[in-house]
């Protein structure tokens, strides 16, 4: 995608610059540039190359989530410092998603110690400001923390000031904001309508934020790194449909390697340029590797009188229909012994990261059989346990070198087999998880 023309400018940010795209109306092109700022602005650099770093993040976290099937609003890498986007109306709001408490949580809930593993995600909402003014009101901090959760919507101090910030360090004292009012609060139907944001957009936004951070906290997993915050930046196309738009790049999370940031928050610690830029053109280099796997479940039977239902339904109600290749043999292992040998070799053989599940009636062994011949995991079902109890023995008490998992509930036996794969698939991951985000809660109080 080189042969993209820029005409207007029609927009500048401190680290970017948005461009007209030349004969396309519905895309622009953005463009990052070598700055890296922090405090609002009140620290500025420039960093040699940091513009290609940047966008090169950019662009291979959009290719995956792209690929993941979230609406992006990036259409595909132009050069060095610029890839091509649908043209959006911003929704003025930075939403942050975080699985661990750093930075500015740290200053509104002191309570919780830093670094706290947090077991569902908290999803947080800012308003993007600039001169200290919302719709005309003046305010006393840039991005005000919002509270959403309710009607009106309520601003509070996002973090602590620059002087308490250094009182901070100085004392150890933390509690600065401990019982803060907010500082101005807004009937919900107009601040909706101030964001030009529907509650529709709004809950798709959260929606598509947590569903995004649980792909790049597996992609960063993959990486041996760990993904702990970041935040985002939603936008509507022309046709009025919500796009995850802007940038995700270093600037954007705070990511650990062995405990130690590899992203923006060393430029905030004060740490030197020279490490900050070689801790950037790290993160290019591992995001390169993002992608999906190549995998497969392999759902295995004796006869076509044994019925796959429930497991389609499993498929179903995971969320897992279409992400991973699904592949369905009818064979049995008592008539067709050699015929199953060499068919389930050859599935393995051509995608290695797969996994088994047979359901079987009279054919329990099947299972055991067929995890004594290949190194994926194998999970058996034996269908008519409850008729025949008898039959559950040939699953459960196998020979030697017969590693076979047995699972009664077909339901549970293919999220077993999903959870195996989705150990390498952060599509897989994020949907499995997902789910689980929904009923889980934080010790904690927030």
């Amino acid at each position: 995608m080189t042969n993209i023309s820029t005409g207007k400018l029609l927009a500048e940010g401190k680290t970017k610059r948005i461009w007209d795209a030349q004969g396309q109306p519905l895309h622009v092109v953005v463009e990052s540039k070598d700055d890296i700022t922090a405090g609002d602005g009140a620290k500025h650099d420039v960093i040699s190359g940091k513009a290609s770093l940047s966008n090169r993040t950019t662009s291979n976290v959009f290719r995956l989530l792209k690929a993941c099937g979230l609406p992006v609003a990036f259409a595909g890498e132009i050069d060095e410092t610029r890839f091509l986007a649908e043209r959006c109306t911003m929704i003025p709001y930075e939403v942050v998603v975080r699985r661990e408490a750093h930075g500015s949580f740290l200053h509104r809930y002191p309570h919780v110690p830093k670094g706290r593993y947090l077991p569902e995600l908290r999803l947080e909402f800012f308003a993007k400001t600039s001169g200290k003014m919302w719709s005309e009101q003046p305010i006393p901090m840039e991005d005000p923390f919002l509270d959403m959760s309710g009607d009106p919507v309520r601003f509070y101090l996002p973090h602590w000031t620059e002087k308490q910030k250094e009182e901070s360090e100085r004392t150890g004292f933390t509690g600065f904001l401990v019982g803060q009012q907010p500082f101005l609060e807004i009937p919900r139907r107009d601040f909706l309508r101030e964001t030009k944001c529907t509650e529709e957009n709004l809950a798709g936004m959260g929606e598509i934020a947590l569903k995004t951070f649980l792909i790049l906290e597996k992609a960063w997993q993959l990486a041996h790194r760990r993904l702990v915050d970041f935040k985002v930046e939603f936008g509507a196309n022309s046709g009025g449909e919500l796009r995850l738009a802007d940038v995700i790049d270093n600037d954007s999370w705070r990511v650990l390697d062995d405990g130690r940031y590899i992203d923006k928050q060393l430029y905030r610690d004060g740490i030197d340029l020279d490490t900050v830029a070689a801790k950037y053109r790290l993160v290019a280099e591992l995001t390169e590797n993002f992608g999906l796997p190549r995998q497969r479940l392999i759902l295995w039977r004796a006869s076509k009188s044994d019925d796959l239902k429930s497991f389609e339904e499993a498929l179903v109600s995971c969320g897992a229909e279409g992400v991973c290749g699904v592949h369905v043999v009818t064979c049995s292992l008592h008539k067709e012994p050699m015929r199953a040998y060499e068919e389930i070799g050859r599935l393995v053989q051509e995608v290695p990261d797969s996994v088994v599940v047979a359901l079987c009636g009279r054919s329990n062994g099947a299972g055991p059989t067929l995890s004594a011949q290949v190194s994926v995991p194998v999970i058996t079902v034996p269908a008519t346990w409850r008729k025949f109890p008898e039959d559950v023995w040939s699953s459960l008490r196998t020979p030697s070198e017969a590693p076979v998992a047995t699972i009664l509930d077909p339901k549970n036996a293919v999220l077993s087999a999903l959870q195996i794969l989705a150990m390498r698939n952060p599509r897989l991951y994020a949907e499995l998880r997902i789910r689980q985000e929904e009923r889980l809660c934080n010790v904690v109080k927030l």
